[in-house]
């Protein structure tokens, strides 16, 4: 008799495994690596305050007739650097007191600090 040659259910050569990246169409490589730069999409704007409230601010002003997107657009970015300036000078005064949260003392230490702020002075009270 004549013996047949039978086929090996454990063969020398391991079976190719796909990844999970791989069956979805994505390499791993990318799937782990760092993404740097600003992210696509709605979550990236150039002003982080709404637009639409900054223009209905100023059309309260009664001297104000028109305000063009493009003024909007400054005076909310401009606000946004008044707000990270004081931010930043009143953090100082909060980790000097080694607290993490701003107080409102913070912010009268930094208005009295600075001179730029001097036109703030007296409006927190």
């Amino acid at each position: 008799m004549a013996t047949g040659v039978g086929a090996s259910v454990s063969s020398s050569e391991p079976e190719f495994e796909r990844t999970e990246g791989e069956m979805r169409g994505t390499d791993p490589e990318e799937e782990n690596s760092a993404h740097t730069g600003p992210v696509p999409g709605p979550q990236h704007r150039l002003a982080k305050l709404p637009l639409s409230r900054i223009k209905a601010l100023m059309k309260a002003d009664p001297d104000l007739s028109l305000a063009s997107q493009e003024s909007v657009f400054i005076i909310a970015k401009a606000t946004e650097l008044f707000v990270e300036m004081i931010a930043k000078d009143a953090l100082v005064y909060a980790q000097q007191g080694k607290r993490k949260t701003l107080q409102r003392k913070d912010l009268d230490n930094a208005i009295e600090a600075a001179d730029e702020f001097a036109f703030l002075e007296g409006t927190l009270d």
